[in-house]
């Protein structure tokens, strides 16, 4: 099949078996990209807001995902100054990599 997105799917398939321990789940993914654009755009997201993105999944499993993310490596949470009850995340290194990865992989899909 003569497609870009299907050859960047397969691409990324390829990657993810080579390592299994980060392997993202679609939930996973989606709270990661909310993370990454908010730090893209020099916003602030709080674990608040991200357990609140119900088109997702429910507030347990969003909890649930975001600590798995933060397990994993790929997000890193500090408590808030003024309200020791909030915490912010933010994307790490590992994430940064990640993104950098699905990038490249995207460029050779497209030259293909």
């Amino acid at each position: 099949m003569n497609n870009s997105y299907i050859r960047f799917l397969n691409l990324i398939d390829a990657i993810a078996g080579l390592d299994a321990n980060k392997k993202l789940d679609a939930t996973e993914e989606q709270l990661l990209d909310a993370v990454m654009l908010a730090y893209s755009q020099g916003r602030e997201i709080l674990v608040g807001d991200l357990i609140h993105l119900s088109k997702i999944g429910s507030q347990a499993t969003l909890h649930g995902r975001v600590k798995n993310l933060v397990t994993m490596g790929y997000v890193k949470l500090t408590t808030d100054k003024m309200d020791g009850r909030k915490k912010k995340a933010a994307p790490t290194k590992l994430a940064m990599k990640h993104y950098d990865s699905l990038s490249k992989l995207l460029t050779k899909a497209v030259a293909a």
